[in-house]
């Protein structure tokens, strides 16, 4: 073994003096490089990646998590103080699927599972009945507000009154919640989702009501629509408003795009609308009275009737005033000497001119309009710029038409139309800058690519230069080489100096000479 060990040893020491000092670098750089792309390949594959397996998690729920991950010798990494824990990629699912069949990740709720795990032997009290059933029922319900979208974490407190006999239905204290939720960066949720946490929370806490629920956010209240008996806007009727709102100003501003990108170019335009619509819908009754026309400003003659009535008397002899059993003492009676009377009436009734007017006036109707455009300065003359502005001013004037402004004054519609020179960026500049990454990632693959195109140099090289030996080892009478006469050579001292003037003058046919000479022997 010793000696196959030394022969081997030989042979490589043989080749390796063989080579010249620029072909022993390009090999021990090749081997180098070789070896390095060796280890960095088993660094790289043997890594063990790992996957977020749990996420927003309290100090209770990772405390639980990390004790079960170690009973069951798994390897974990903990990022954002403890909150994120991390698993290796091949055992994620059976680590979340097992952690969440045995309730270890509670988010920090205790449920009706609590009841399953009694305090003593005895049972509980009351007491300790109740505080175990609001502290479960806070639980519960923060878990039904956590699986719901956009929800990171939610904190529920929730007052439950005593109950007792002896109040009525109208005396007894209401139950009343109070939420807090925090939601996943970016999402804003909508009005019926909020309905929806109010749903949940209403039918999940007996005898309470909308108005004592009260659920807020870092951001502000959240209040319940109409729909479900709050004080809100009703449905999605916000949401509804704003995207037409939204879609109104994007239309205006395709609308205005379409118009202007043929003269300056759509990379020279930039348009913003902003506006504002009034939603209310109204309804009115109006009843006017006018009298007819050529008429004198009378009206309608319903009903006329006329009466007449006429009166004559004669003489006739009166008595003692005051003589009588029924007369009354000291009045004197006058004598009637004859007369006449007469009596006239007329009652003519009247109708006048009725309209009842009914006016119902729908939404969706233009308060105020803005409109700002900004035009590269190369393409915006005093010209363009002033024909520019007339033609927005009468789009203003037009989509204000019904909204009580003033659209004849000019001051006013000229402060609501806006066009500015601008020098644009010039986005080559971002594609190249964007582009920096992928130039480095195509230049370091370039050099890997010349790094092993030399490694493949130096192997077909060196094969070469070996069958090169093997070929002169095999016909070495095919080269010539130049030779002494050694027949001619009185003494060393002179084969010596034709030698050494060989090896000074053509130092590579002396070395040919040296080979021949060793392949002979």
């Amino acid at each position: 073994m010793n000696e196959k060990f030394a022969q081997y040893r030989a042979r490589v020491a043989q080749y390796w003096n063989v080579l010249e000092k620029r072909q022993k670098i390009w090999l021990g750089a090749s081997a180098a490089i070789l070896i390095l792309t060796i280890i960095l390949l088993t660094v790289l594959f043997s890594k063990t990646h790992y996957e977020v397996a749990f996420r927003d998690l309290d100090s209770t729920d990772a405390a639980a998590v990390m004790e079960y991950l170690d009973a069951g010798k798994i390897p974990y990494k903990l990022s954002d103080a403890g909150q994120t824990i991390s698993v290796p990629t091949a055992d994620a699912a059976k680590v979340k699927v097992e952690a969440g069949s045995q309730g270890i990740v509670r988010n920090g709720s205790i449920g009706f599972e609590s009841f399953n795990d009694s305090s003593s032997m005895f049972g509980s009290t009351d007491r300790e009945f109740d505080v175990k059933y609001r502290s479960a029922l806070n639980g519960e319900v923060q878990r039904l507000l956590n699986g719901m979208q956009g929800v990171q974490k939610s904190n529920v407190l929730v007052n439950l009154p005593e109950s007792t006999p002896f109040m009525t239905t109208e005396e007894k204290e209401q139950a009343s919640a109070s939420i807090m939720i925090t939601f996943r960066p970016g999402y804003r949720p909508t009005q019926k989702e909020v309905d929806g946490y109010y749903n949940l929370v209403k039918t999940s806490i007996p005898n309470i009501k909308p108005e004592n629920i009260t659920i807020s956010s870092p951001e502000g209240e959240l209040l319940a629509s109409g729909d479900v008996g709050g004080a809100g806007a009703g449905g999605d009727l916000l949401e509804t408003h704003y995207q037409i709102q939204r879609k109104y100003e994007n239309d205006l501003k395709q609308k205005i795009q379409s118009f202007l990108a043929p003269m300056v170019g759509m990379d020279n335009l930039v348009v913003n609308v902003s506006s504002s619509i009034n939603f209310d819908k109204k309804k009115s009754d109006q009843q006017l009275v006018s009298p007819l026309e050529n008429n004198n400003n009378n009206g309608i003659v319903l009903s006329e009737s006329t009466s007449s009535k006429s009166a004559t008397g004669g003489s006739s002899a009166g008595g003692v005033a005051g003589t009588g059993a029924t007369d009354v003492p000291g009045y004197t009676a006058d004598t009637a000497t004859g007369g006449s009377s007469e009596e006239n009436s007329r009652t003519t009734n009247y109708d006048y001119n009725k309209s009842n007017i009914q006016i119902e006036s729908g939404p969706y109707v233009i308060k105020d309009l803005s409109i700002s455009i900004g035009v590269e300065k190369s393409k915006l003359s005093a010209e363009a710029k002033t024909e520019m502005t007339n033609v927005l001013a009468s789009l203003v004037r037009s989509q204000l038409i019904e909204s009580g402004q003033d659209v004849n004054n000019d001051a006013l519609i000229d402060k609501k139309v806006s066009v500015m020179a601008q020098s644009f960026i010039d986005n080559g500049g971002v594609a190249a800058s964007s582009g920096l990454s992928t130039g480095w990632l195509v230049g370091l693959g370039l050099a890997a690519l010349a790094l092993i195109g030399g490694l493949g140099y130096v192997v077909v090289r060196r094969r070469k230069q070996a069958a090169l030996v093997e070929e002169l080892a095999a016909a070495p009478g095919k080269v010539e080489y130049p030779t002494i006469d050694l027949d001619s050579v009185q003494n060393e001292s002179q084969v010596r100096k034709q030698l050494e003037t060989l090896a000074k003058r053509k130092p590579e046919e002396f070395v040919n000479l040296l080979r021949t000479w060793l392949v002979e022997e």
